[in-house]
């Protein structure tokens, strides 16, 4: 755990405006909140070279995941994202980051042309936030990766994103989590699956899918024959035996 609060940040950011050899940063796992964002946003901003922004979960890539940063801070990262031409990675995983926070962010992927991989597990976005994701992702031409993990997402948020794999011709592997996404939820996902041709990963963990879910992702799977895998074992309220049923029918399982 380090401990680098705003004021650290601002330091850092004071560094990288006349950076031009840098081009990864971790700060995750630090106390940085929505002022050290704004520091080291308009860093960002000024700085050409920094092309990853790294989450917990990729220690190759640079990020602000697990600090404290809110709606106010991902503005602050939004307005950054608007006209920069560098920047492919951005994991803002285990913040404070809500609805509002994710209409800022929306609101950029649709004027970013850089941006290949977003990742928002675990802050606290409902429906109305995923909504506004989801338009956004309706018009992005460039995001490949898109991960979106919270529990105060249900059925409705799901539909949001669900739909959007109607339009969304570019996005390879998408991640979705929520505990009250449920069988209603996957039915969403699996009819949104049935034509899309581009998805190659699709990840529904922790979504208390059960085996009627997992069902209707399975009835997909024998329309769809470009996906390569379909990530459900954790935390859906399978059964191993279920499980081991669906290999069978396909083997994309997982």
């Amino acid at each position: 755990m380090k401990h680098i609060t705003d004021t650290g940040a601002q330091y850092v950011a004071t560094v990288l405006r006349n950076n031009t050899t840098l081009i990864e940063l971790d700060l995750q796992q630090n106390r940085i909140g929505d002022a050290g964002a704004q520091s080291l946003a308009e860093a960002i901003l000024q700085n050409k070279a920094i092309i990853l922004i790294y989450s917990p979960f990729t220690l190759t890539e640079l990020y602000f995941a697990h600090n404290s940063i809110g709606d106010v801070g991902a503005q602050y990262i939004a307005d950054a994202l608007q006209d920069n031409k560098t920047l492919t990675r951005l994991i803002l995983g285990r913040n404070q980051i809500g609805d509002a926070g994710a209409q800022y962010l929306a609101d950029a992927l649709r004027h970013n042309k850089a941006l290949i991989d977003l990742s928002l597990g675990d802050d606290p976005i409902g429906d109305a936030g995923a909504q506004c994701l989801a338009d956004a992702l309706r018009h992005n031409k460039t995001l490949t990766e898109f991960s979106f993990d919270s529990d105060q997402i249900g059925a409705t948020g799901a539909q949001y994103l669900a739909d959007a794999l109607q339009d969304n011709k570019t996005l390879t592997k998408l991640s979705v989590g929520g505990k009250q996404i449920g069988a209603v939820g996957a039915k969403y996902f699996a009819d949104a699956l049935q034509n899309n041709e581009t998805l190659k990963l699709f990840y529904l963990q922790d979504s208390n899918i059960g085996y009627t879910g997992a069902q209707y992702l399975a009835d997909a799977l024998r329309h769809n024959k470009t996906l390569w895998t379909v990530l459900i074992s954790r935390m859906n309220n399978i059964s191993s035996s279920l499980l081991e049923k669906l290999k069978q029918q396909d083997s994309r399982f997982t």
